[in-house]
């Protein structure tokens, strides 16, 4: 069994609901079939299990140190780094003549989730430097891709990205880090940066910094941000490190989780006679379209990241209440017979059917919305292209923000199964939960997700993408209701839709009437009401495709399949309902949030 996730469940999502062997006939991955996927996949996954889980616990324990000079970290995440590089790992999913695999991108990141899984501290090196080179790609000037986005998929060089200021936090209008233009073309960056993921460290020669700051003299606000490349170390003319650069660790953050990962406050240009130099990406004041390319990405990394941080959980948990034997039965009053495996007690099974219906939904949405990417990237049509990036759009914060809210549940669980033991350091789903709360923070809060969803992602451009998606749920239920054993959540599918739908447009007209407070007040509901309807969506999905299976499945697969029917009729029957509440509370507009007097708190 392995302790990541379940490969039957990868299988099916990739090959049976997303049908990722179609990208093959594509001219990008014509080179690919099935059995290049699964190679790539089962030499990741041996990798994680093998280099990368082995010092989660470790690397908690014994998180990095800084003593003024040099940060220093167990070896074991060094020759795991290196191992990853050398598996190609690192750019798996950019063009061959980068170096790269060229794989789809729902491959990369159905991958890139088994190292997370596996220890997401030494993970974060490799996903921030994947993320950062991306930008790059498709930001950075031919000169700029041949210094440093080459070193970076070569893992010569690591990423990360900074935006966070001390006094302003997500607030990136207020961010106050300068750029002065100097007379050959580079800038002088000054300023401070926090929460800086990788931020300082030795697993690489450089490390190349992608900073937000504020050209002199720009305009006030997001319009006046610029994005530089501030490298740990200027390069030579031969495009080699060189002398120090100026940004320097001005100590570490120690979190709850994620230990295993510098997290680091950096000042730039804050040493005499150390300057520190910055190249302009793209254009001036237009920086944050280009951070967004990098944010946008990790979102979707971040939210597929939290469901295998709740997976590994749920397997563990699994595993532990198939072999722990504790008490007996209701009906049997025997004291003197042989105690039973928990799993065999109704209320352990609850707890394993939540995780189940949150992991299993979690790694559907977060594939789905990779296989948008992939579908944006090859697409045959305009009109496919379009539909792929409005559904990106629109889905972009539910993949972010539900899978950090219901994973994390799912690893709550996890650690009520073990009973006592779930909350001692003797077993892994205590650091998972640890790990994992992290990432309702991560990338932007969940309330930032919900004020994106319903204050900009369900309204612009008439509401285009939203109703593109209710479109294509509203689809499923139809064909759903065609299987007699699916109709009861058909029915119920398609009252979410139009839920959804009514609640939008009364609030639309809130913010039509410049009610802009009252129009945001309940967001987090909204986001919630949406996230549980796109999570069944994915379940009757689920469903459709195994109840066709169900005719010539063999045994085991019909166990697998039944499974998958079992847990969609729970997630209709106890999470869907949830929605009717939340979509009742945001049509009554209500105002107790904003009316509470300050005082009062």
């Amino acid at each position: 069994m392995s302790p990541l996730i379940n490969r039957r469940d990868l299988s099916f999502l990739l090959y049976e609901l997303l049908d990722v062997e179609a990208l093959c006939a594509r001219s990008r991955y014509a080179m690919h079939d099935r059995d290049s996927f699964e190679a790539v996949i089962d030499a990741a996954h041996r990798l994680a299990v093998e280099q990368f889980l082995p010092h989660a616990a470790k690397a908690d324990a014994q998180e990095p140190t800084f003593d003024g000079q040099t940060v220093t970290m167990i070896p074991e995440v060094k020759a795991a780094l290196a191992a990853y590089v050398d598996g190609g790992f690192l750019s798996a999913s950019f063009d061959a003549e980068l170096g790269g695999l060229q794989l789809p991108y729902t491959i990369a990141s159905a991958v890139n989730g088994l190292f997370v899984g596996a220890n997401c501290g030494t993970a974060a090196y490799p996903f921030l430097t994947t993320a950062a080179a991306n930008l790059l790609r498709v930001h950075g000037s031919p000169e700029q891709k041949i210094r440093y986005l080459q070193p970076m998929l070569a893992g010569r060089y690591f990423g990360t990205m900074c935006l966070s200021e001390p006094q302003a936090g997500s607030s990136l209008a207020d961010v106050l880090t300068r750029a002065t233009p100097e007379a050959d073309g580079r800038y002088r960056i000054s300023g401070n940066k926090m929460w800086i993921s990788g931020g300082e460290h030795e697993l690489a020669e450089n490390i190349i910094h992608l900073v937000l700051a504020r050209i002199d003299g720009a305009p006030a606000g997001t319009k006046g941000i610029s994005l530089f490349i501030v490298p740990k170390y200027r390069l030579d003319a031969d495009g080699n490190p060189g002398p120090r650069n100026g940004v320097r660790l001005a100590g570490l953050n120690h979190k709850m989780g994620y230990r295993g990962t510098t997290n680091c406050a950096l000042n730039f240009g804050d040493v005499a006679g150390e300057p520190c130099y910055g190249e302009l990406v793209g254009r001036a004041n237009e920086g944050l379209a280009g951070m967004f390319h990098m944010m946008n990405e990790a979102r979707i990394g971040v939210g597929l990241g939290a469901t295998m941080l709740g997976y590994a959980g749920y397997r563990y948990s699994l595993d532990y209440a198939k072999t722990r034997l504790q008490g007996r039965l209701a009906a049997n009053r025997d004291p003197s017979s042989k105690p039973v495996a928990i799993i065999e007690h109704s209320d352990v099974r609850r707890m394993l059917l939540a995780q189940k219906a949150y992991v299993e939904g979690g790694l559907a949405l977060g594939l789905c919305c990779a296989s948008l990417v992939d579908e944006q990237a090859t697409a045959d049509s305009s009109e496919a292209h379009t539909e792929a990036g409005l559904l990106l759009d629109i889905l972009t914060p539910v993949a972010k923000a539900w899978p950090s809210e219901w994973c994390l549940e799912a690893n709550k669980l996890a650690i009520q199964v073990l009973g006592g033991y779930g909350y001692t350091r003797d077993y892994p789903v205590e650091r998972l939960y640890r790990d994992n709360r992290l990432n309702p923070i991560h990338e932007g809060t969940n309330g930032i997700q919900a004020l994106d969803l319903l204050g900009r992602k369900a309204l612009m451009n008439n509401g285009a993408a939203l109703k593109l998606l209710l479109s294509r749920i509203a689809a499923t239920a139809q064909a759903a209701g065609e299987f007699t054993a699916l109709a009861e959540h058909a029915q119920a599918l398609a009252a979410a839709v139009a839920r959804i739908a009514g609640t939008t447009r009364r609030l639309a007209a809130v913010a039509q009437r410049g009610e802009t407070e009252l129009f945001l007040a309940n967001a987090s509901s909204y986001l919630d009401l949406v996230g549980h309807t796109v999570i069944a969506w994915l379940w009757l999905r689920q469903a459709c495709v195994a109840q066709l299976a169900m005719a010539s499945a063999s045994t085991a697969d019909a166990a697998f399949y039944t499974g998958k029917l079992q847990t969609c009729r729970w997630f209709f029957r106890h999470e869907l309902p949830k929605t009717s509440a939340q979509a009742a509370l945001l049509d009554s507009l209500d105002d107790t949030v904003l009316k509470m007097d300050l005082a009062g708190f």
